[in-house]
């Protein structure tokens, strides 16, 4: 076999498993921002829980993590 044929096919089969990579990557990040807008829309509709209320949750985390913890708010 020629090396220009090998390394056609070796580039190929690259180029496949990076193709089935990225549709891989992308079904997963589709599939997360859907359930995450559909958690936002439940929260929002049957609780009344606004996105800028669970974006405030989401930047207190750190602390109401670190006072469970200590017992105590960080000095």
């Amino acid at each position: 076999m020629p090396v220009e044929l090998i390394i056609l096919i070796a580039s190929l089969a690259v180029a496949w498993l990076v193709f089935t990579w990225l549709v891989k990557v992308i079904k997963a990040s589709v599939s997360s921002a859907l359930l995450i807008a559909g958690l936002v829309l439940v929260l929002q509709l049957i609780f009344g829980i606004g996105p800028g209320d669970l974006w405030q949750q989401v930047i207190s985390l750190p602390q109401t993590l670190w006072e469970l913890v200590t017992g105590s708010p960080p000095e």
